[in-house]
């Protein structure tokens, strides 16, 4: 049976001013007001980084190791490269060879519901990567089973659609249409400030309940 590999046209970059303002914003921020859109799923970075764009997404299943380099190939500068292991498994689909194969064409962050491989050769590339722990079991491009790039998918525990923006830093990674996580961007940008104002407060001593917000002109 030969393999299927549903493609569909991809979602342009995310504006440059949402990405400057998402660079600003902490996913636990959002977290306050916010429920759905955490893939969450103890899916962590192998390193410290802070990332924003908009998704293209891909479905993987089993051992193939083609459709990530397909994804690859549509891969545009700034864009962030969402994985869904379809299967669950403890396969790891990203490893050194992607990860230099995604830097070359500008790839922001990859998130990945499931392990990853080469961590060193993912630290060294400096491709932040966002997965569900490390296996030394990984995909094959001879395994031909087929796959889907840039159709909605399932990533831990959030529902991406190709385009969404992406916000991922090291508490987590939060998904929303473009135009939600604008509004999410504005509002949690001013709680930011609220909150140093807090911190400030709390580290004097006082209580939370006498803290009283300063109104801006």
């Amino acid at each position: 049976m030969t393999a299927f590999y549903r493609m569909v046209d991809r979602s342009p970059p995310l504006p440059d001013d949402l990405i400057e303002r998402l660079s600003l914003v902490d996913t636990a921020t959002i977290g306050h007001v916010e429920h759905l859109g955490f893939v969450g799923d103890n899916i962590r970075p192998v390193f410290p980084a802070r990332v924003a764009g908009a998704a293209l997404t891909v479905a993987a299943p089993g051992r193939d190791g083609v459709i990530v380099y397909k994804a690859i190939d549509l891969l545009l500068p700034g864009d962030i490269l969402v994985i869904s292991r379809v299967d669950r498994d403890d396969i790891a689909c990203v490893g050194g060879g992607v990860a230099a194969a995604a830097k070359a064409k500008g790839v922001a962050g990859i998130v990945i519901d499931g392990p990853c491989t080469d961590v060193e050769e993912i630290i060294a590339a400096g491709v932040p990567v966002w997965c569900r722990g490390v296996s030394a079991k990984t995909t094959n491009r001879q395994f031909q089973i087929g796959g889907s790039l840039n159709v909605p998918i399932a990533c831990g525990a959030a529902a991406v659609l190709p385009g969404f923006a992406v916000l991922a830093d090291n508490e987590g990674v939060f998904v929303a249409d473009r135009d939600r996580m604008g509004i999410l961007a504005k509002s949690a940008l001013e709680r930011q400030k609220c909150s140093v104002a807090v911190r400030s407060h709390l580290a004097s001593g006082r209580s939370i309940f006498e803290f009283r917000q300063e109104p801006t002109s």
